[in-house]
């Protein structure tokens, strides 16, 4: 099997040679520094680069931002660049980029994604995340009381944006093979919105976007932080099939999801905190997910980026295993 070939195999529950073996997230600056004072090449710093050197499958992602390069960034993290209507249409003129991709840039990821040796994915803004960027953290979680029709704007406005993104990506560049709204709308324990809200000011946003992805044949999914199992459910309405990355600190059991939801694409799962401990503890942890890795529809990776007191050598172990286990889940 070629790299296309192996995705589409195991995220469509078909029979499968091995699974991926991928790194979703970009690791940390504080990571790198500590890895490349311990051996390892400084090369480009391009993470899919950095992957392939570390012995990971060819794996490209392109977020394509709803801002343009003159958009202000806010004061601070967690700060906002907007408070109400008036300011959101005054920055309007430096959102929502077009064109949305410069295919040029990606041609040589096209050519080996034709031949099958890369797989692509994107990136999209999710419409909880979009709006914390503009209006901050807290402002935000007040705005579904306080500004509905500010939100509903916003959501509207990105909707339209990233169909035409995806639209574009396929046209110039090829047809990913998955994508991922960035939302981060969970904590430790659980939704940072209820349901309702759910359904009122985000809902009908995916619902725009969902058909065209799924017209293309990309499988959508989310990238979210903390407990995500409550939210399963909601983005299943949504057209959702799948998400990212589990993390096991927030007490995530993708066993227990996968027999909740036998059709649900995951990604990630591996538990980051044991990477410090060495073999044995990594070892431990694939054969927890041992189980649900032979089931299809679910490819292992660190449940978010690989922390800084993880040494190299260690990574290389991790890597190591990761490559047993991929083939063991085959046989």
């Amino acid at each position: 099997m070629n790299h296309v070939d192996r995705f589409k195999a195991v995220m469509g529950f078909e029979p499968f040679d091995r699974l991926p073996m991928i790194e979703w997230a970009v690791w940390w600056d504080r990571t790198l520094e500590r890895w490349y004072g311990e051996g390892l090449p400084r090369g480009s710093g391009d993470a899919g680069e950095i992957r392939e050197s570390l012995g990971l499958d060819p794996y490209r992602q392109l977020w394509i931002w709803p801002r343009c390069r003159n958009c202000p960034s806010p004061e601070r993290h967690g700060a906002g660049i907007v408070g109400n209507m008036d300011d959101y249409m005054a920055i309007r003129e430096v959102l929502y980029p077009d064109p949305a991709v410069d295919g040029d840039l990606y041609r040589g990821w096209a050519e080996a994604h034709g031949r099958g040796e890369m797989v692509v994915w994107i990136s999209l803004d999710g419409f909880f995340w979009f709006p914390r960027t503009l209006l901050g953290i807290e402002a935000h979680l007040y705005a579904f009381y306080d500004q509905a029709e500010l939100m509903h704007t916003m959501n509207r406005d990105l909707a339209a944006f990233n169909v035409r993104a995806v639209e574009e990506f396929c046209e110039k560049v090829c047809v990913p093979e998955f994508m991922t709204f960035g939302e981060d709308m969970s904590y430790n324990n659980g939704p940072m919105l209820s349901r309702e809200l759910f359904d009122e000011f985000l809902l009908p946003y995916y619902r725009e976007v969902v058909p065209v992805l799924k017209r293309h044949g990309i499988i959508p999914m989310v990238d979210s932080d903390g407990d995500v199992t409550k939210l399963i459910p909601w983005l299943e309405d949504a057209g959702i099939e799948g998400l990212l990355p589990y993390e096991r600190m927030a007490g995530v059991d993708v066993g227990a999801i996968r027999a909740a939801h036998p059709e649900w694409r995951m990604i990630g799962a591996f538990d980051k905190m044991v990477m410090k401990n060495g073999e044995d503890a990594m070892r431990k942890e694939f054969e927890r997910l041992l189980p649900v890795m032979t089931q299809g529809g679910f490819i292992p990776s660190v449940d978010h980026q690989t922390p800084p007191d993880v040494p190299l050598e260690n990574y290389r172990v991790y890597v190591r295993l990761l490559a047993e286990y991929c083939a063991k889940a085959a046989q």
